[in-house]
């Protein structure tokens, strides 16, 4: 209560009525996968595809993340991280960056490039499927009076400079030239020679003419690991580091499927990463993972897959067949890619144009031009049961989303719609609420928590997110004496219990058609 010390007119502003609980977003999605260039291990936001191919390079053969982000985009995605894997020595048992030896340097015949260079102390090549003559030139740092370890590297394509590094030779320095140009450069790799023996020297002014392979590059790592996926929480390493961002909803790891096509993983390395996300949205509790089936399986296989090879049971997993066939760029030529990416792209359109309580389905696949199998009717009544969420290709209607349900065996939790509905409604009251911590606890503040949740509920019912004629058969809250005994308030806690009843999908809409004799009849009663 504020103290008036001398005579005047004062204006006090007073908070009255509820405060209002926003919603939060639903529609953040998460990738892990190979790229040809960009940083390892680190959540880089991404808004549009430009920034994608900017950041992490475009479409490379032996890789679907970047077809997935476009699938993302070009089906409605507004929001992404991404993370790029297969860094050297990123998570315990992971694979080196290719080309890579274990003591971390790397011989002419192993780089994953062209023939290297000698630069000094130091190894340069071109990448491969890069078009044009590649030149690079050594000069001198900016600024008067440089440090001996600084100096720039200037890379031109055909003529024309496109990249420039100022870069030091110090391991210890920020700049240092192997990690610089490793993480940036989409057009040269440089790292240590073979032959180079302690301290790392300034390579002399010079220009070097780079001979560039032909084909595409190649960014699966021989020898990448389950751990490499899974990764480090505390190391901030593979999807264990994306704890730390709490917006994301969704998750996806395209590229455990090009690891498994060739040769990397096998079937169970497949199961314990997917295995490994589904934990993960568990832990949150406010994400949902979106697993690929294994490539090239029938109806018949997929079903055998889903309940004894893998045999996922989650309410915070679903999964949808089959692969989709989408044109590739990289190889002027149109390829099977996982449906992951797609599809939570058009979890995030489903959001934006109906909400997050209409279920995910009946929806187009965008740049989708064939399915790998066509799924018939009869295929999906075995599959569609077990939670295998169906693509289907209709006359006259497009390749379409039919199935909207998790891999979950509990029929509470049995469509992703209700699954996700819920993880909107518990963030948001949550953050919504962050007021009431150290306020007093007492009736008044029941009564205001009790009025802010239910403002916001009344409004999600008018949105048609919950079921019920009015907002009492919808939702109830209670926050009162019951709720909260002395026991309760002693030990400082304030309990708030809240009811919903979510709408669910007309999964099976059913018309009953009868016959009358006489309609006459019916009109004389």
């Amino acid at each position: 209560m504020p103290q008036y010390l001398s005579p005047g007119v004062y204006v006090e502003e007073v908070h009255s009525g509820p405060r209002p609980i926003e919603g939060v977003g639903t529609s953040v999605a998460a990738f892990v996968g190979f790229a040809e260039k960009g940083p390892f291990h680190t959540p880089s936001l991404v808004t549009t595809w430009s920034q994608y191919v900017q950041l992490f390079g475009g479409f490379v053969e032996g890789s679907y993340l970047a077809h997935s982000v476009y699938g993302y985009f070009a089906n409605g995605g507004g929001i992404a991280y991404v993370v790029r894997v297969g860094a050297e020595g990123a998570a315990e048992g992971g694979a080196g960056r290719p080309g890579l030896t274990k003591g971390g340097r790397v011989a002419a015949k192993e780089l994953p490039t062209g023939e290297p260079v000698a630069l000094g102390s130091f190894r340069i090549a071109a990448r491969a499927g890069i078009e044009g003559e590649i030149t690079v030139e050594v000069t001198d740092a900016d600024g008067e009076a440089p440090a001996e370890d600084r100096f720039k590297l200037v890379v031109a394509q055909a003529g024309k400079p496109v990249e420039t590094f100022d870069v030091s030779a110090k391991k210890s320095a920020r700049n240092y030239v192997v990690t610089q140009v490793r993480e940036r450069s989409a057009l040269v790799l440089v790292e240590e020679a073979a032959t180079a023996s302690g301290a790392l020297a300034r390579p002399q002014k010079q220009t070097l003419t780079l001979a560039v392979p032909a084909g595409p590059a190649e960014v699966v790592p021989a020898g990448i690991s389950v751990a490499e996926y899974v990764g480090d929480a505390e190391a901030r390493t593979g999807f264990a580091g994306l704890e730390a961002i709490d917006e994301i909803t969704m998750l996806a790891v395209p590229d455990l499927m090009a690891a498994h096509q060739q040769g990397q993983i096998d079937a169970e390395g497949v199961k314990a990463v997917q295995l490994a996300m589904i934990t993960h949205c568990e832990l949150m509790g406010d994400r949902v993972a979106v697993l690929d089936p294994l490539p090239d399986l029938t109806p018949r296989q997929v079903r055998e897959w889903r309940q004894e090879g893998a045999g996922y049971d989650s309410k915070y997993a679903a999964l949808y067949y089959p692969w989709i066939k989408v044109f590739d760029p990289a190889s002027g030529q149109n390829r099977f890619v996982p449906p992951s990416g797609h599809l939570l792209g058009i979890w995030a359109r489903n959001d934006a144009e109906r909400g997050v309580h209409k279920a995910p389905a009946n929806e187009v696949v965008r740049g989708a031009i064939d399915l790998q199998t066509n799924v018939t009717k009869g295929e999906q009544d075995l599959l569609n049961p077990i939670g295998v969420n169906c693509i289907r290709s209709f006359p006259g209607r497009g390749i379409r989303v039919w199935g909207a349900r998790t891999l979950a065996s509990d029929p509470a939790w049995r469509y992703i719609n209700v699954r996700r509905l819920f993880n909107y409604l518990e963030e948001s009251v949550l953050l919504g609420t962050q007021w009431t911590v150290f306020e007093p606890n007492d009736e008044l503040l029941w009564i205001s928590i009790r009025r802010d949740i239910s403002a916001f509920l009344t409004e999600e019912w008018r949105r048609g997110a919950l079921f019920g004629a009015t907002a009492a058969q919808a939702f109830y809250v209670k926050c009162d004496a019951e709720t909260n005994p002395p026991e309760s308030v002693g030990l400082g806690q304030v309990v708030c219990e809240i009811g919903i009843c979510p709408v669910k999908p007309a999964e099976f809409v059913v018309f009953r058609l009868a016959q009358f004799s006489d309609s006459t009849s019916l009109v004389n009663e």
